[in-house]
This record gives C-alpha cells, structure tokens and sequence, in this order.
C-alpha cells in the first residue's frame, strides 16, 4: 500500500495552482547563487577594507569577483519575475558586464580589481553586473518591503557613480562598501530561510501573461 501527499491548491489572481518540485528546485538555486554572490562580496569587501598589504591579495579578488559574477548569473537565470522583459533586460545587463569584465581582466596588464578602480570610466562596463544586482535588490524591496533591499537599491548605483564621477572621497567610499556588503549579507541571511512559496509567486499571473502572448 502506498501513500500520497495531495499538493496543496493556492488560490491565485487567475484561477488555482500548484507548486511543483521544479518550482521549488528553481528558488533553491535562485537562492543558492545570491549567497555565493553575498559570501564572495563580502569576503572581497573584507579584503579591501582590512587589509594593508592588498597588493598581495588583488589576485584572490579576481577569483572573487569571478563567483559572484557566477552566482549572480545563476540566479537570474531561475528567478521569478512576473514582467518577462525586465527579467530579459537584467539578464542583458548581466551579459554585458561580464563580456566587460573579461575585455578589462584580459585587456589589462594590472591585476583587474586595480584596474577598475584606478580607471573609473571601466565601470561603463563592469557596472552592467552590478545594474543587474540592483535590479534583483529593487524586484525583492517590491515584492517583500524589506528594508536591506530599499538600502541597497540606490546605496549600490550611488557607490558606482559616485567612484566613475570623483564625488565620493576614498572614507566615505569605504563606509559605502562596508555598510553595503553588511547589507548585502543580512539579505541572503533572510532569503534562506524564507519560505519557499513567496518566492515563487502567484503562478496563475505567469499563466495569464503567457497566454495573453
């Protein structure tokens, strides 16, 4: 004799659904490569803000900088966003930042985290990724009204311009990233042990945009 579980019947906007293993599946990775993303970040924040002797250390960014671009990418590749061309779009910009990234890492004889910072205008480049990040910091402070999101929205575009433009002075750019990489690791935090459901959404409305396509 053999035993069921009946899945459970959400009602959604449209009409019912139910959530699948894939589903769950799907936000596990989701979830998996914004903590790589998160652990990498600020492993690298550590390093810059910590160290004195960096210069020995700039390679160990670069690998650094190498999980978080993988781990931002796998989970835009297995979010849930309702709107199919803004998640279309972060993924274009992810895309784009690490075409970038490798022409900067591989164009330049110096060590790519020195590069970057010692020519700004890479960042019309490199800033791609991080317009992605921000586009996942802006659909979560949408969707759960949480307040590291509402932080890191503007914290991270302002971090960026402020370094490409010469607004920023050298403390108050570490401030930023010290307080951005806490941020961003109090986010991750949060995101794992969320329930699983959120996440996935009302998959009624994905239903219903698909077929109005």
């Amino acid at each position: 004799m053999t035993s069921s579980i009946e899945p459970v019947i959400y009602q959604g906007q449209f009409g019912e659904f139910t959530i699948t293993e894939r589903d769950r599946w799907e936000v596990i990775v989701y979830r998996s490569g914004l903590v790589l993303a998160a652990v990498c970040f600020v492993i690298g924040a550590g390093l810059v803000l910590g160290s004195d002797q960096l210069d020995s250390r700039l390679h160990i960014l670069s690998w650094l900088y190498s999980g978080f671009c993988l781990g931002l990418g796998v989970s835009l590749w297995t979010i849930h966003i309702y709107m199919k061309l803004l998640h279309r779009v972060l993924q274009v910009f992810w895309g784009i930042g690490v075409v970038a990234s490798l022409a900067i890492a591989h164009g330049s004889p110096a060590p790519f985290a020195l590069t970057v910072y010692n020519h700004p205008l890479t960042i019309f480049g490199v800033g791609f990724v991080f317009a992605a990040l921000t586009g996942i910091f802006f659909k979560e402070a949408f969707c759960f009204d949480r307040l590291e999101t509402k932080l890191l929205t503007p914290l991270v575009p302002v971090l960026l311009l402020g370094h490409l433009l010469g607004w920023l002075s050298l403390p108050v750019e570490q401030v930023l990233l010290a307080i951005g990489a806490g941020l961003f690791a109090v986010f991750a935090l949060r995101k794992a042990i969320q329930p699983i459901p959120p996440d996935i959404g009302d998959k009624s409305v994905f239903a219903y945009l698909k077929q109005k396509q």
